[in-house]
């Protein structure tokens, strides 16, 4: 990435909420959804990267390698939402990643669809069977969510846990892999839901 190649970035629509895609010349840098002001994430972002992303223009034919690299995040994420992909396979530029942190989400991107595996389980896939704080640690730093599927990483009862404070978002991204149909959007925190009929 040089001065004259900035990131780029898009923002997608999904079930979960918006979805902010950032790209470099290597790949997709991160992509997750997030509550909030936009700028707010772009400045976070920034200060990652040392480098502003700008808004990406698809008709820009300056950057055909990030285009091509949003059409294939937005395509992916919209068959993964829809049921129709159980894996991704997308350009990850990983430089926001280092050590273990890396070889935990390599080993949670091994755990199959609809499947989960704890804390535990993926620090001895990723190499140090103590460390399943780290791996916690990485899942709720991931800069790539939903793509490296830190959702079906669970505590060793069993239970959920958190997901970046979205637990909710959490439940519906393993109920739409483990369930037979495509479950409802997930409602924010103490957001009133309609009672079900009887």
């Amino acid at each position: 990435m040089t001065p004259e190649d900035p990131p780029r970035y898009r923002v997608h629509p999904s079930p979960i909420g918006d979805i902010l895609i950032v790209t470099t010349d290597d790949g997709i840098v991160t992509l997750h959804p997030f509550e909030g002001p936009l700028h707010a994430e772009i400045e976070r972002v920034a200060l990652q990267l040392r480098a502003l992303p700008v808004p990406d223009d698809d008709t820009d034919a300056a950057a055909p390698g990030a285009a091509a690299a949003f059409e294939s995040a937005v395509t992916q994420l919209d068959e993964y939402f829809d049921g129709d992909r159980e894996e991704f396979d997308l350009p990850l530029d990983w430089r926001l990643v280092r050590g273990f942190t890396r070889a935990a989400l390599e080993a949670v991107c091994d755990i199959p669809y609809g499947e989960t595996a704890s804390y535990g389980e993926v620090a001895i896939a990723a190499g140090i069977p103590r460390a399943a704080r780290a791996v916690g640690t990485a899942c709720a730093t991931t800069p790539f969510s939903v793509v490296v599927p830190v959702h079906r990483v669970v505590r060793a009862d069993g239970s959920l846990g958190e997901y970046g404070g979205r637990p909710e978002v959490k439940r519906f991204l393993v109920d739409l892999e483990q369930g037979p149909s495509i479950p409802a959007a997930p409602t924010a925190a103490g957001a009133a839901e309609t009672p079900a009929p009887h």
